[in-house]
């Protein structure tokens, strides 16, 4: 099993995953030492990076996991944008990514997904529809009292482009992902200036924001050599 691990990640991947589950070890151990919860999240998701980074499948499998429960943690400190997001939008745009990757494997091999670039009448598309979501969920956000509303808001944006990105499989989904990352990390930190346990939370995307940065670049690797072939 080891043997099939190593030789399916390079060496820059196992030592960026190695980096990243150690990062987030170590800060759980200073910092939140009573939040198992938030622990399993973030390893769940840096695993999840890792697989999408390789195009495969397996890594919406565990974004649908990782929902699931970074909804949980959204819903403790009342960022009820996080919550629905991750609950109403997330969650199921990973279900639908993972049966579209599973639909379009690149030459029959389904741990490799087909990647695709949308034209620019779907980007026009795009762009308006997630200004309509994220005008629509400003006032549901507003009226929930939800905390850091603005900055919770921008997240909605970044988050459904990620998300219909990944479910077109774009590569661009994963630099969405990092813009959502760095306002996620901007909302923990602001909540961890109230409860330590939740730095964690912001290392934890501090972690995610450099594995989508390598993502977008194995991404777009992976579509110049599916285009070359």
């Amino acid at each position: 099993m080891l043997k099939k691990i190593t030789s399916y990640f390079s060496r820059s991947e196992l030592l960026l995953w190695g980096f990243s589950v150690t990062t987030i070890i170590a800060s759980y151990i200073l910092f939140s030492s009573d939040s198992l919860l938030s622990l399993t999240a973030s390893l769940i998701g840096v695993n999840s990076l890792i697989f999408c980074a390789k195009g495969n499948p397996f890594g919406q499998v565990l974004m649908i996991a990782f929902s699931v429960i970074y909804t949980i943690i959204s819903y403790s400190f009342s960022y009820y944008g996080e919550m629905i997001t991750y609950f109403c939008m997330t969650l199921p745009m990973a279900v639908f990514s993972l049966v579209s990757w599973l639909r379009h494997p690149y030459k029959g091999n389904k741990s490799r997904v087909e990647v695709n670039r949308i034209k620019r009448k779907e980007a026009v598309f795009l762009f308006f529809l997630a200004c309509a979501v994220t005008v629509a969920f400003y006032f549901i956000l507003k009226k929930l009292g939800t905390e850091n509303l603005i900055v919770s808001t921008v997240s909605v944006a970044t988050s459904f482009a990620a998300a219909y990105l990944t479910f077109r499989r774009d590569p661009l989904l994963s630099l969405f992902y990092a813009f959502n990352d760095m306002v996620l990390i901007v909302l923990w930190v602001y909540a961890s200036m109230r409860y330590r346990a939740y730095i964690s939370v912001a290392v934890c995307f501090a972690v995610f924001l450099l594995n989508d940065i390598y993502c977008f670049i194995s991404l777009k690797r992976m579509e110049r050599q599916q285009t070359d072939n």
